[in-house]
């Protein structure tokens, strides 16, 4: 009699194998360029490049208007609405004719100390895009390279921040323009150290097998990474940044960023915060998650499975002033990082993917 059981428990995972994959490809073939959702892009390089300081530049925390520049901070990560990102890009969307199609861009920020690589192989395999930031004072680092070989094994397009520009010796900067308007202004002093700094860089990126080229010298973007001078002290070069991973994702990705109901989430921690209990930091990639559903995630113990008590997005930074911290949201579209408030969530495996059942189970 045990061996019909089984065979039962066999059929019924069969049954709900098959299931699944009808629903996936369903999912799949309700997909358009029409609806993109914001790509994931991570900021990865060696401790001390600027990683951070580059997202202050672009998140422009202007403490004197008492306003973050329309930036909602979320968990682990910062959402630049579409609004934003054309703002920030300025002229050269004209210059370049390019539209800003994806709804925003998600920003993941990963440590560079090296005790972290977990957490930096946690954020590249999330993203769908990645900046990777050098220090053009330094050139190659060993995280660095840590972080190119990741991104290149899990295959995801990147750019490359030549960051800290503005400390070529001489350099004369003014706030905010693109890097080709700037450099264009610079003695020739300058522009020489700039370029044999860089072809300097290029070289030793050759040397572990990836062809870069300078952005605006790039013909061929498929083969070459874009190399983008910034500087994260004077905002130069950011527009051109926003604009080389807009234009790639929507130029050579559309297919990756194409919104699906089917939900792609992931835990990045697991907290235990005063009022509300234990609660997982999740970087919602795609579909949409509401309060009430059900929800199963990895725990240490076996699944854990539970329903959403809340969804929780931080709060504008203007609003930090409220003592209520969180916006409690009915449903929240990916991409997004929320904080999911649920019952038996201490167990929950971090890095863990979660999947919502479907109505009928």
């Amino acid at each position: 009699g045990e061996d019909s059981s089984e065979d039962e428990d066999e059929a019924g995972k069969a049954a709900a194998r098959l299931e699944r994959e009808a629903r996936t490809k369903a999912a799949m073939a309700a997909r358009t360029p029409d609806r993109l959702r914001s790509p994931i892009c991570c900021i990865m390089g060696h401790v001390d490049t600027g990683k951070t300081k580059l997202l202050d530049n672009i998140r422009r925390t202007n403490v004197q208007d008492g306003e973050a520049g329309g930036i909602t901070q979320q968990i682990g990560a910062s959402f630049f609405p579409n609004e934003t990102l054309c703002d920030r890009m300025g002229s050269l969307l004209a210059k370049n004719k390019v539209a800003v199609r994806v709804p925003g861009l998600l920003i993941i920020d990963t440590p560079g100390h090296e005790s972290f690589s977990n957490l930096r192989s946690r954020g590249s395999s999330l993203c769908d895009i990645a900046i990777l930031v050098i220090d053009i004072m330094h050139g190659l680092e060993p995280q660095t390279i840590e972080s190119m070989n990741m991104l290149r094994a899990k295959q995801t397009p990147f750019v490359i921040a030549l960051n800290k520009v503005d400390r070529l010796y001489g350099w004369s900067e003014a706030k905010d323009r693109p890097f080709i308007e700037a450099i264009e202004e610079q003695d020739d002093g300058v522009k020489r150290e700039f370029e044999s700094r860089a072809s300097a860089i290029l070289l030793s990126i050759a040397e572990q097998g990836l062809n870069a080229q300078l952005y605006y010298r790039n013909k061929d973007p498929r083969e070459y990474i874009s190399l983008v001078p910034t500087s994260a002290h004077t905002g130069e070069g950011v527009a051109d940044i926003l604009m080389n991973l807009v234009g790639m994702t929507q130029k050579m990705f559309v297919d990756r960023i194409m919104w699906t109901p089917m939900v792609q989430c992931t835990v990045l921690e697991v907290k235990v915060i005063e009022g509300l209990g234990a609660t997982a930091d999740v970087i919602l990639a795609n579909g949409t998650l509401k309060r009430g559903d059900r929800i199963v995630m990895c725990g240490f113990g076996g699944p854990v499975v539970t329903r959403v008590r809340d969804l929780l997005t931080p709060r504008p930074l203007r609003e930090l002033r409220v003592k209520a911290d969180y916006l409690h949201h009915q449903e929240i579209d990916g991409a997004a990082g929320i904080k999911i408030c649920a019952n038996h969530l201490e167990n929950v495996v971090a890095g863990s993917a979660r999947l919502v059942p479907v109505k009928g189970v």
